[in-house]
């Protein structure tokens, strides 16, 4: 039988209501303690009337306290303390007051004591009860100002962080657009209307599907490939037979989930530095498996990859571009601040360019399964900032610059 599920309520959800059941379980309880001393030390039950009667006292004065604590609490800390202790001491004066004026009838010629003594006698018992009722009334509420500032910070966190991965995500590189809608222009110039009406279709798909998808959420492998297919199939009509593509996605590595348009721009990074400058193009391999609990993805070309030997030992020039096309900062810092913000120090991204070419990206994060269907559309929940040991990327072909616009 399929169980409901069941997300349970913090106690203090609804605060009213958890304030009447702390109150009337803690009166309640010091009623049967009360109670219980009577009846243990062969006390006459009539004098159950009397406990009766000093809880009720003792539970009406600390409703009133409630009534004057709520607004002390929003006070400076020395009014609140001060007018707390002064008001804390009228409290038990007068229930210790009324304790000594029904204790005085009850025990009406039986003791001898004046109302004074039964007040000062009285004043310690009151004063213990009151001053822990204030005690806990002041915890509580701390406690609960604490926690709505901590919540309130967590969320203002995630939508920073939601934010920036919005900024990273919607940033498409407009030389794609540029040179999509150059081709459309070609074409219709050429009067090919057929192969125009194709691309623009294509076009207006994939941009409807990067526009739709929230940005921030998670997909699987499978439906991120077909996102790729919809990019690639507008990329083939300009280079067509000089754009070739592999996908080797496992079966169960095509359920695996990961963040919505991360593979995009290593695939536009392969089309731009290994199938643009080759007259005979080249071939983009994309590759997905279980390792462990881990997925892994490689993305892979066979361009000429980092041309120049000094690129490869001068990081900084590599990471700036040197002897490249000039690149928009996009592509690969994109992934990697994409790749922070979603596992924090918990994943892999490593790059590989072999002396004899080609240039390859993996791509390892940790496996969580499309089965759970909550994952899917589910916001990136933000992990921990990377530490400074995270692991150094040797050489990219993007310059890693901070990225500070957006682009819808």
């Amino acid at each position: 039988m399929a169980m409901l599920p069941i997300s349970p309520a913090p106690f203090f959800a609804n605060k009213n209501r958890a304030f009447w059941h702390l109150q009337l379980a803690g009166w309640g309880g010091v009623l049967v303690l009360r109670a219980m001393s009577v009846l243990a030390n062969d006390q006459p039950v009539e004098l159950l009337l009397l406990v009766i009667v000093e809880i009720v006292t003792g539970f009406a004065i600390s409703l009133i306290l409630s009534v004057i604590y709520r607004q002390l609490i929003r006070r400076s800390a020395l009014v609140t303390w001060g007018v707390t202790a002064l008001v804390l001491m009228g409290s038990v004066a007068a229930y210790a007051a009324i304790d000594s004026w029904f204790q005085g009838i009850y025990y009406s010629g039986i003791r001898e004591t004046s109302f004074v003594q039964r007040m000062v006698a009285l004043a310690y018992l009151d004063g213990t009860l009151l001053g822990a009722w204030s005690a806990l009334y002041y915890a509580i509420n701390f406690f609960l100002t604490v926690e709505e500032q901590a919540d309130r910070l967590e969320r203002l966190e995630a939508q920073a962080t939601s934010a920036q991965l919005a900024m990273l995500r919607y940033q498409l590189n407009p030389h794609f657009l540029f040179n999509t809608l150059n081709s459309i222009s070609t074409l219709v110039l050429l009067k090919q209307t057929e192969p125009a009406n194709a691309m623009l279709t294509r076009l207006s798909a994939f941009l409807r599907h990067t526009l739709v998808s929230q940005p921030g959420t998670k997909v699987t492998v499978a439906q991120e490939v077909e996102t790729l297919k919809l990019y690639l199939d507008i990329e083939r009509m300009r280079f067509e037979e000089r754009l070739r593509t592999e996908f080797n996605v496992e079966p169960e590595a095509a359920k695996a989930c990961l963040p919505s348009m991360l593979l995009q721009p290593l695939v536009e990074n392969a089309i731009k530095y290994a199938v643009s400058p080759q007259e005979e193009g080249a071939q983009i391999s994309l590759t997905a498996q279980l390792v462990g609990q881990r997925l892994r993805v490689a993305v892979s070309d066979t361009g000429p990859g980092l041309r120049d030997r000094k690129e490869r030992a001068n990081l900084p020039l590599a990471l700036a571009g040197a002897g490249r096309t000039v690149s928009t900062g996009v592509g690969l810092a994109n992934i990697r601040d994409r790749l922070a913000q979603a596992y924090g120090d918990d994943h892999r991204f490593e790059i590989r360019n072999p002396p004899d070419g080609g240039f390859t990206v993996i791509i390892e994060i940790p496996y969580e399964s499309a089965d759970d269907s909550a994952q899917i559309g589910a916001p990136v929940k933000p992990a921990a900032p990377p530490s400074v040991s995270a692991t150094p990327i040797p050489l990219t072909r993007e310059p890693s610059r901070s990225i500070g616009t957006t682009s819808a």
